[in-house]
């Protein structure tokens, strides 16, 4: 039915927002952490590294249990866990056992990001439209409540353990409610995954776009508040700022970069997007003064923003069944954040931050260049569940 699909929609934005707060609250509180327990850039490249090898692992292994178990069990399972998670990085009182709570975190997380696109797929293709971009929007919105929670946080004295936690204790009930909204896969889909498990080439070349994108995405969410603060000197309220700017580009990108993609395609979207990705970040990291650097932290999140979203639907619409192509690109994608932190920490040590930064520039290019390899043509395939076969012939919601 109509109201099914129309509820398996907001679930899925929903669910895309928790995570955004859940990953950005941590976020934007690491000036905090390296205070609290005396880390220096190294050891935060480390805790980072902890946390990308966590969400990798299981990501590596989600493309053969998507293809069993199905986004919506994954989800009403890693969702929980994920808050769980956050709460247990908020009261770690050192740095082993910090390690082993953000890996613990980052493991959770991994299953949910792969889950969560995947069944952002499937809504997807119960449509007929491309909404994922749309969905997206909704993790910018819960990445940006979280850097203003974190500076709100701040002004108001609160820890980062206080901060943490409370999000976390908050989220872990929603999380259980949304596992009611989910959509299952088309059983078709499934049992011909499961007969033919070699994906097309075009879906590695779309992993490999993202693994450029989330490169240029984790270093802005980990490193940029860091760079403001001490590289620019910007108080520690102003710097916490720079990630949700950020994100409130990608956010307006994400609301039109459906109807964009279907106007322009992904070929020419991705290209312009890496040409103005590498442009403004090179801007941030020659600015004159903290505000101009915060305010052009817009302007990349702008040009980013739409990358994976459509990498991912693209991949989606690449074989019968969306979760395994989603879990290979998206495992392929979160290997630049597993490895953008560690490198850009390493390189601070060695060189100095902005220095190091200035490998997200050479990340915007080889994303407009690999761009220009995907087919001209993305078709939108269709998939009509027997729950909802009477939705794909009502009038269509309204995007938001």
């Amino acid at each position: 039915m109509i109201r099914d699909l129309r509820i398996a929609r907001y679930g899925a934005v929903l669910t895309f927002v928790l995570a955004g707060l859940l990953v950005g609250t941590m976020t934007v509180r690491i000036p905090a952490l390296t205070d609290k327990l005396g880390l220096s850039e190294s050891a935060v490249g480390v805790l980072l590294l902890a946390w990308g090898v966590g969400a990798l692992i299981t990501m590596q292994s989600m493309r053969r249990i998507m293809a069993r178990a199905g986004s919506k069990t994954i989800l009403r399972i890693g969702g929980p866990l994920t808050a769980l998670g956050l709460v247990g990085v908020a009261f770690a009182p050192n740095f082993p056992l910090l390690l082993a709570a953000s890996v613990f975190f980052g493991m959770a997380f991994g299953m949910v990001d792969i889950a969560m696109n995947a069944q952002g797929s499937t809504v997807e293709r119960a449509y007929g439209r491309p909404l994922l971009n749309g969905m997206h929007a909704g993790w910018c919105v819960g990445a940006i409540s979280a850097g203003a929670l974190g500076s709100l946080s701040i002004a108001l004295g609160l820890s980062f353990t206080a901060n943490l936690a409370l999000v976390g204790l908050v989220s872990l009930p929603v999380t259980v409610l949304l596992g009611r909204t989910y959509l299952p896969e088309a059983p078709a889909a499934r049992t011909a995954t499961k007969a033919g498990r070699r994906l097309p080439p075009v879906v590695y070349l779309l992993g490999a776009i993202m693994f450029f994108a989330f490169m240029v995405e984790g270093t802005v969410a980990d490193w940029n508040g860091l760079f403001m603060r001490d590289t620019l000197g910007a108080p520690e309220a102003l710097a916490a700022l720079g990630y949700p700017v950020f994100e409130v580009g990608m956010l307006v990108a994400r609301l039109t970069g459906d109807r964009l993609g279907s106007r322009f395609g992904v070929r020419g979207i991705m290209t312009a997007s890496g040409v103005a990705t590498a442009g403004f970040f090179a801007v941030v990291l020659v600015a004159p003064a903290p505000l101009v650097a915060v305010v052009t932290m817009f302007f990349v999140g702008l040009g980013v923003a739409t990358i994976s979203p459509m990498t991912l639907s693209l991949a989606g619409t690449a074989t019968d069944n969306p979760g395994p192509a989603i879990a290979q690109a998206g495992a392929m994608g979160y290997a630049g954040l597993l490895l953008g932190p560690v490198v850009i920490g390493f390189l601070t040590d060695a060189t100095s931050l902005r220095a190091a930064l200035g490998i997200a520039v050479v990340l915007g290019v080889a994303i407009a260049v690999a761009a220009r390899f995907l087919p001209r043509q993305e078709p939108m395939s269709v998939t009509v569940w027997p729950a909802v076969e009477d939705a794909s012939r009502e009038p269509e919601p309204a995007h938001a």
